[in-house]
């Protein structure tokens, strides 16, 4: 005979009266784990402060972390995590291309035109050069 079947049982009783109270409702995604792992660290940031001073920030994320959970609007929880994406994607990029743009900052200067603004990339080193736009046909000069 088992002997702790009581508890499996009413902790699986639970389990599924838990799923079936989330149905329909948006649940966890992505935003909501970045607002925990916001709240974990101002939680570590407000102990070694020992104020209450983060409290009120720690409680609205909190709040707003379980209401975005328990929503029924799915769609709208989902736009603002597709939202949260797309910035967090731009972000990540911008910071990936950073060491190839440190290279070739080193290797060639950038020009803007003045006159219709396209990027135009000189090689360095070249002294005053005169610079020809293939996009408008505009020349100007500049410093290699």
């Amino acid at each position: 005979m088992r002997r702790n079947s009581g508890w499996r049982d009413m902790l699986h009783r639970w389990q599924v009266s838990f799923a079936r109270f989330m149905v329909g409702r948006y649940g966890t995604d992505e935003l909501n784990r970045f607002l925990s792992a916001l709240i974990l660290i101002l939680v570590v940031v407000s102990l070694f402060l020992r104020t209450g001073i983060l409290f009120v920030p720690e409680l609205a994320l909190l709040v707003w972390i379980y209401f975005r959970m328990f929503s029924k609007n799915t769609g709208k929880r989902f736009k603002e995590n597709q939202q949260y994406l797309n910035l967090r994607f731009m972000i990540t990029e911008g910071w990936k291309k950073w060491p190839a743009r440190m290279k070739e900052a080193r290797q060639y200067k950038i020009f803007r035109c003045p006159n219709c603004g396209q990027k135009l990339r000189i090689p360095r080193g070249h002294g005053k050069i005169s610079i020809h736009c293939r996009k408008c046909g505009h020349d100007f000069t500049g410093k290699s």
